[in-house]
């Protein structure tokens, strides 16, 4: 080891420097003492450690306030939640990365409510005796699709793991080598149909299935006929499938249930806002599916969770099995999605209140008007090196639903000769609430889709911030 080297060991700050300092900050109101002295060991044996690699070279590093400046951020950091609030400037609606669709206010309220003190979770207010958590969404969802039973479980994975263990564990589960999907997270349907226990029997081709090939396929080890929407991809041009009703009437005839996995819920239907057909959940209840799975947290608009209705033999079953205790939902969940459901009961005040539903079918004027009365506030700032200019634009669904729909939006586009767009996007990325943007040819887009009014502020701050 060089004199250098040594030199530079031999100055590194005592821990009693260190923390003589931390005390003068008041770091000990932030955190114990403990968790300050083993940050502190850390900190210093990083130091260590660089001195010894050659590659802290610089006395100045070894300053006893800046490493006292580095372990107060660090404890700083740990009392910062790293799961906090962000802006979606992307214009990908349901954004799986931001935690697709934005609770309302009514859901928040209920939350707030049922986690503050206890709850009748599972009791049974009316009789006095222990109940169970999902007779709290059973009737609600009763209502919305037309459906005999509901349960709910955790995800929508989930609730097809489910679903195939209690109807088709050692037996055979018939899907289209179409329908064999893979979405966000490496969630494959094959791989979920072995660990649930089924067994695949792939039938059709990729791009042509017929009701004849799923009949071909039944047998003695036959036990469900599953269809799977494609989520987030669609096959284009010569393509053929069986209708999901068609699929019914053959389940009917030789006494096999069938499983439609919905992917994303959708209550309402879209087309009449102009965007492409999405099935709704009424619609699929109406063909006399025996089950049906589907999201909470996509184009229903509430919290993360999978929602399985169907027949109330098949659901009783399903309930029943040991696995749904596993996979069960948690109060909150509970909470949240109980009071999104409800506003669906009057579906235009479902537009107005779910933030996703409002954003896939807001006119394209009113986004433009809500881009000027943003571009003017942050005009008002004098960014330097910072022009801005709105412009046409298109917005994604996002989520697994709508994969090929295009939004007609409005942007505002930020460019600079100075700085880079990579700049300008890390500094909004890391404002005190961040504020999540896209980049396109050197330009950074802000999408006002995705925005709501009431962010002007924080994105107003956020500006600011790097200004």
């Amino acid at each position: 080891m060089d004199e250098k080297r040594r030199e530079l060991l031999r100055n590194i700050p005592k821990m009693d420097e260190i923390l003589s300092i931390l005390d003068r900050q008041k770091i000990l109101e932030s955190a114990s003492r403990n968790i300050v002295l083993n940050i502190c060991r850390a900190v210093l044996e990083q130091v260590r450690a660089a001195i010894l690699a050659n590659t802290l070279t610089d006395q100045a590093l070894l300053d006893p306030e800046r490493l006292a400046t580095e372990i107060l951020s660090r404890v700083n950091g740990l009392r910062r939640n790293n799961l906090r609030q962000v802006v979606n400037a992307t214009g990908i609606l349901l954004h799986t990365n931001l935690g697709r669709a934005p609770l309302p206010e009514e859901a928040l309220e209920n939350i707030a409510n049922v986690s503050r003190g206890y709850s009748n979770l599972e009791y049974n207010l009316e009789r006095g005796k222990r109940g169970l958590r999902y007779d709290h969404l059973t009737g609600v969802l009763r209502e919305l699709t037309g459906a005999e039973d509901a349960l709910v479980v955790n995800n929508n994975a989930a609730a097809v793991l489910l679903v195939l263990n209690t109807l088709s564990n050692g037996m055979e589960s018939i899907v289209s080598r179409g329908e064999l999907i893979e979405i966000g997270g490496e969630f494959r349907i094959p791989e979920i149909m072995k660990k649930s226990g089924a067994s695949l029997r792939e039938v059709g081709t990729t791009n042509r299935t017929r009701l004849a090939d799923y009949e071909k396929a039944i047998g003695d080890n036959t036990a469900l006929i599953m269809k799977v929407h494609p989520s987030n991809y669609r096959i284009m041009g010569f393509t053929e499938e069986a209708e999901l009703s068609d699929l019914v009437g053959l389940g009917r005839k030789m006494n096999i249930p069938v499983f439609n996995d919905l992917g994303s819920g959708c209550l309402i239907d879209l087309e009449k806002f102009g965007l492409m057909k999405e099935p709704t959940v009424q619609e699929i209840v109406k063909t006399g599916a025996d089950v049906i799975s589907f999201s909470g947290d996509k184009l229903l608009g509430g919290p993360q969770a999978g929602i399985i209705i169907g027949r109330s033999d098949i659901i009783g079953d399903i309930k029943s099995n040991p696995l749904n205790r596993a996979l069960r939902i948690d109060k909150l969940t509970l909470a949240a999605l109980e009071s999104t459901l409800r506003i669906y009961l009057k579906p235009e005040e479902a537009l107005k209140k779910l933030r996703g539903l409002h954003c896939l079918t807001e006119s394209v004027e009113d986004v433009a008007k809500r881009a000027r009365k943003l571009c003017s506030i942050l005009r008002r700032l004098a960014l330097r090196d910072i022009s801005l200019e709105i412009r046409e634009g298109k917005s994604l669904s996002g989520g697994g639903a709508l994969p090929l729909q295009e939004i007609p939006t409005v942007l505002i586009v930020l460019k600079s000769e100075k700085l880079k767009a990579e700049h300008i996007e890390k500094g909004l990325r890391n404002a005190e609430i961040p504020v999540i943007t896209r980049i396109m040819e050197d330009e950074v887009l802000m999408d006002l889709r995705t925005i709501s009014e009431s962010e002007y502020k924080i994105i107003e701050k956020a500006f600011g911030e790097i200004a």
